[in-house]
């Protein structure tokens, strides 16, 4: 296979860039085993050293895997880091229309599995919210510490690492949906009606509140680019 030659930049960045790129369309799948270093740098038109570099970053972050005496193989197609950035550029909308979607099942989840502790976790995180007033920062924080709350009721590891995987991406559109004066606010009283669900185990309705908090400023964004 023939790798894009690299001619300026960050050497190592680059040859990071390029290698994830191959391996992301598919040039070498899941359990196949890179070419040696000497060939990938003449294909590359980088050094050894450079390869070297490149590749023990991409072994860092999961993608590759080296065997001793045997030689690197491609462990996964995806770079998670490079994932989360991608996430980050994308618009505001998508972002909320995945929030959504993680906030309503994990809702639905909460009011089945809560406990008494989970309980008083989301109690202190919105009383806090509600006595920020117009503390925007405050009120942020604690809005995020609701919602991270909510989802870790869910009793459920894995939705609770993807949302906290996604966290940052959580983090923006609740600071966008605060400070955009054309986006709907989520009022203090709708998540005091979601914690009341949730907290009498009303599965149905702690779903559909869920939803409804987010759902007027997705609708306000429209199709329209964020």
């Amino acid at each position: 296979m023939k790798l894009a030659r690299i001619t300026k930049g960050s050497l190592v960045e680059t040859a990071i860039e390029s290698l994830r790129q191959a391996i992301e369309q598919g040039h070498w799948a899941i359990g196949d085993r890179l070419p040696v270093e000497a060939e990938l740098s003449e294909s590359l038109g980088v050094s050894r050293n450079t390869v070297r570099e490149a590749v023990r970053v991409l072994v860092h972050v999961g993608m590759l895997e080296t065997r001793q005496g045997d030689g690197t193989y491609v462990r996964a197609t995806r770079d998670a880091g490079e994932t989360l950035r991608r996430i980050s550029r994308s618009q505001l909308r998508d972002k909320l229309e995945v929030r959504i979607m993680l906030e309503t099942e994990a809702a639905k989840l909460a009011a089945k599995r809560r406990d008494a502790r989970d309980v008083e976790r989301m109690t202190l995180a919105l009383d806090n919210r509600g006595k920020a007033g117009n503390d925007i920062v405050e009120r942020i924080r604690h809005d995020q510490a609701f919602h991270t709350a909510l989802v870790a009721a869910s009793h459920n590891p894995a939705l609770s690492e993807l949302y906290d995987y996604f966290a940052h991406s959580i983090a923006l559109t609740i600071e966008q949906t605060e400070l955009d004066s054309e986006l709907p606010e989520p009022s203090q009283e709708d998540h005091e009606l979601l914690l009341a669900a949730i907290r009498r185990q009303d599965e149905a309705k702690a779903e559909s509140l869920a939803r409804a908090l987010l759902q007027p400023s997705l609708d306000a964004l429209g199709g329209k680019p964020a």
